[in-house]
């Protein structure tokens, strides 16, 4: 049975994990049926506690498919140039070594970190010239 044409499109600047969860649910599904199999999605995270128990920074993404996307990794400013960044990329790449993950990819911007990436043996793959204008958005992987 189809489904009628909507006959409203609502705009937010606030959509729900509810109705994300509705998007994500159509695409796992169409991915499936396309012969994907199932895409192991998986949230991860390699977090920095502070004294007190409370998440000070870290690192986090997700697995999908076979590969781990590091959506954000942040380190308070009191303890860069220390090797944080470095253990906290480490620790994910155990991780996902350990899984039989194929590897892992992120994107910063030239103002963020992208030589620290290349340090650490991750190559880039694509980049997004003006975004933000006057800037560029890098694209990096890894193979495990």
């Amino acid at each position: 049975m189809a489904h009628e044409r909507p006959t409203d499109i609502r705009f937010t600047l606030e959509p729900t994990d509810a109705d994300n969860d509705v998007l994500v649910q159509i695409i796992r599904s169409a991915n499936t049926a396309a012969g994907s199999g199932p895409d192991g999605y998986q949230p991860v995270g390699f977090l920095i506690t502070g004294p007190e128990g409370e998440t000070i920074g870290g690192l986090s993404g997700y697995v999908l498919f076979d590969w781990l996307f590091i959506q954000f990794l942040a380190v308070p400013e009191s303890l860069r140039g220390e090797g944080v960044g470095t253990e906290l990329l480490e620790r994910a790449e155990s991780w996902a070594r350990e899984r039989g993950l194929v590897g892992m990819w992120l994107d910063t911007f030239a103002f963020g970190a992208p030589e620290f990436y290349r340090t650490h043996g991750f190559t880039q793959f694509a980049a997004i010239e003006d975004h933000p204008r006057g800037s560029r958005r890098h694209f990096f992987l890894k193979r495990l």
